[in-house]
């Protein structure tokens, strides 16, 4: 038998109502959860419906891995992970009408990630998955000078306690970016970040230096400047400047009279041939004269 057309959505609800049938929706974008503060995990079913009555599960990238199991109208912590214990619980305001939520107190690094929010009701189950993206803001940014390096001045910036891993810049005064610098990173045992980063100055105007420390998903920015006074830049002697002109001068003569003397010697090495050459010819006409002569005198 066919199914009616008209009015099918009050159809549809009928039979989900009496089936027992609905599916579970979580929030499509990442739920931004702060370091130290609490964050809420929400889920609701549709068609909106009691869930007192039903198994619900909030878990990790397992089903073992339970954060939080409401069952029976009553929590459960046998299956619960240790990490959780003490710092979950539920949020029971509207489980009347389909929403159920989880909140998490004192979000840690570890609470990054994938969750999956489980409902079940007598056979019948559905789930839906959630992202989490912890962030926190570190320390004021500490900078220093750590002294003269080649033609200029070596500053650095450390910070800790960001997560994720946060953007770092060097500005000028006006604001422009340093594009070449060093930077290194670490992590705690909490896994919250250590940075370091340094830079050599070498415009002795520059003046003010600024390190910035952005985190990337709360958009929020820390920042200290410096400032670099010129007497620690490397001094310049004034001769330093003519002393490489001859330096330079002098290197080209040393090249002018190695070609010359070169050349010189190839002359002389070539004319030393050519006469060798005209003597052993002169031998050879000498030896060809005396040998006719001989003959001649034979023949008389």
């Amino acid at each position: 038998m066919s199914l009616p057309t008209r009015g099918s959505a009050v159809f549809s609800l009928f039979i989900s109502v009496f089936t027992d049938e609905f599916i579970v929706i979580g929030p499509k974008d990442p739920i931004i959860a702060v370091l130290g503060g609490e964050t809420i995990l929400p889920c609701t079913l549709s068609p909106a419906m009691n869930v007192e009555t039903m198994e619900l599960r909030w878990f990790r990238s397992k089903f073992s891995e339970a954060v939080y199991i409401y069952q029976n109208r009553q929590e459960q912590r046998a299956e619960q992970m240790p990490q959780y214990r003490g710092r979950t619980s539920l949020v029971r305001d509207l489980l009347n009408q389909g929403e159920a939520a989880v909140r998490i107190d004192k979000v840690q690094v570890s609470d990054n990630g994938m969750y999956t929010c489980f409902f079940r009701k007598g056979g019948f189950y559905e789930e839906a998955t959630l992202e989490v993206k912890v962030a926190g803001v570190g320390s004021v940014p500490e900078v220093s000078i750590e002294g003269p390096e080649e033609d200029g001045v070596r500053v650095v910036c450390t910070t800790s306690g960001w997560f994720p891993k946060p953007q770092l810049q060097w500005k000028d005064v006006s604001g422009e970016k340093f594009l070449a610098f060093t930077e290194a990173h670490s992590q705690d045992s909490e896994g919250l970040f250590h940075m370091e980063a340094s830079l050599v100055v070498r415009d002795r105007s520059a003046g003010n230096v600024t390190c910035s420390i952005l985190n990337p998903i709360l958009g929020q920015e820390k920042g200290k400047a410096i400032f670099i006074p010129e007497p620690f830049f490397p001094q310049t002697s004034p001769w330093k400047p003519t002393f490489i002109v001859i330096i330079i001068i002098m290197g080209l003569l040393i090249f002018l009279a190695a070609y010359f003397i070169k050349r010189e010697h190839s002359e002389k090495l070539q004319a030393k041939k050519e006469q060798e050459s005209l003597q052993r010819t002169k031998e050879k006409d000498r030896h060809i004269k005396e040998d006719a002569l001989k003959d001649r005198g034979k023949k008389a």
